[in-house]
């Protein structure tokens, strides 16, 4: 009986937890078009000067002297990285990616929305080993971004569909966390990889020591983040890692989720609205700002940003869909409750808006390459608003007029 009335309100939990992430994900969509317009606005603008000087502004001392820039993109974002990893840990131990039944569908159609879009890129320009180091730009999706679209349509989005796109896009994050770890790191150096190696096994120690308390893997996760940093492997890794690391509800660590939050739950509640709007605004803020005064139509046909913007428009949809189709057509998985073939294809369309991801990659792939950078930040831009538009016209057609009942 008491398993039985601890159900209901694990139930009521879990539905709870999932409308709030919804709400402030979408809500920091938002942010995030206004902060990448006032970026552009700045740029284009009398306040060029100044935007330059805030993105350049010297932070730190001595060896930790670098760019408010710089230390968005390597520390705050090691932060986001850190919330990134903690949602993929919860969907993965005790969420939408818990079984193997709810897993197949969104991972293959994540692998395939990353395949796809690469391939494009590829096809553009594989004949440029410079441009080639950006073929994973045009591969992520942006969860907030993505959700503020589509919680334009209120009531009509039936619920299986935002659960389909968010859990497609945390694959998706899981994906480009791989990418980066393998594809860019560089100038590796073995003993700060090792002493970083040492602090993760720390960590895991006290995890299945059952330690509860955030402060010893925190501060722990600050030391991983300065060692990862000197070691030549991107920074931001250091975040996931300490994610994976803090204990939630698992048979290792027994935590009674319908009475208590988990260690886990507690710091993913604490970071998630600094995360959506701080740092995530900040980034696109410092990141956006493309300067559009000598970039004539031609630069758009140019195969750098062609690549990734086809990449996103296209690719996306194509991957996403038609890996969707092929496992319905094999009868292993069937679309989500209230979607259909058409719903699929404004999903998919959606999962083009790249943005934070894609921006983010489009900086470790050109960090040394400033002109191709400038191109690969006009595909991004140029192919998640396009995503944006498309998504939201086609949605606005194929969405009922009404709320579904049975979603409510």
């Amino acid at each position: 009986m008491g398993a039985m009335n601890i159900f209901p309100t694990v139930l009521a939990r879990a539905q709870h937890a999932l409308g709030e992430f919804f709400r402030l994900e979408s809500s920091a969509g938002m942010a995030l078009v206004l902060t990448a317009a006032l970026a552009l606005v700045c740029a284009n603008s009398p306040l060029a000067g100044w935007y330059a000087l805030v993105r350049d502004a010297p932070l730190g001392e001595g060896a930790w002297a670098h760019s408010l820039h710089w230390w968005t993109n390597d520390a705050l974002m090691a932060v986001f990285f850190l919330l990134v990893s903690l949602e993929i840990k919860r969907e993965v131990v005790s969420g939408q990616l818990s079984s193997r039944a709810q897993l197949l569908q969104p991972v293959v159609c994540a692998c395939a929305g990353v395949a796809a879009p690469a391939l494009i890129f590829y096809a553009f320009n594989h004949g440029n080993a410079d441009s080639l180091r950006g073929w994973a730009v045009p591969t992520a999706t942006d969860i907030a971004f993505s959700l503020g679209v589509l919680a334009l349509f209120g009531s009509r989005v039936p619920l299986g569909m935002k659960v389909m796109l968010s859990t497609i896009a945390v694959a998706d994050d899981l994906i480009a966390i791989v990418i980066i770890a393998v594809f860019y790191s560089n100038d590796l150096r073995a003993g700060m990889l090792l002493a970083a190696l040492g602090v993760a096994l720390l960590m895991f120690v006290l995890n299945r020591k059952k330690v509860r308390a955030l402060t010893p893997y925190l501060l722990l996760g600050l030391l991983l983040w300065a060692l990862v940093l000197r070691s030549g492997v991107h920074a931001t890794l250091a975040g996931v890692v300490t994610g994976m690391m803090i204990p939630h509800v698992d048979r290792h660590n027994a935590v009674d989720d319908a009475v208590e939050h988990s260690p886990l739950e507690t710091l993913e509640h604490a970071l998630h609205p600094w995360v959506a709007w701080g740092v995530l605004p900040l980034f696109a803020f410092l990141n956006a700002g493309l300067a559009l005064g000598g970039i004539r139509m031609d630069d758009l046909a140019a195969a750098l940003p062609a690549g990734i913007a086809l990449g996103l428009i296209l690719g996306k949809p194509i991957g996403i869909v038609g890996a969707a189709v092929l496992l319905r057509a094999f009868r292993i998985a069937r679309f989500p409750d209230g979607m259909d073939l058409r719903a699929m294809l404004g999903l998919g369309l959606l999962c083009g808006i790249g943005f934070t991801m894609s921006l983010f990659v489009a900086g470790l792939a050109y960090a040394r390459l400033p002109l191709d950078y400038t191109e690969s930040v006009l595909g991004v831009l140029g192919g998640s608003l396009v995503s944006a538009v498309l998504g939201l016209v086609w949605l606005s057609f194929v969405l009922p007029r009404q709320a579904r009942v049975a979603d409510r």
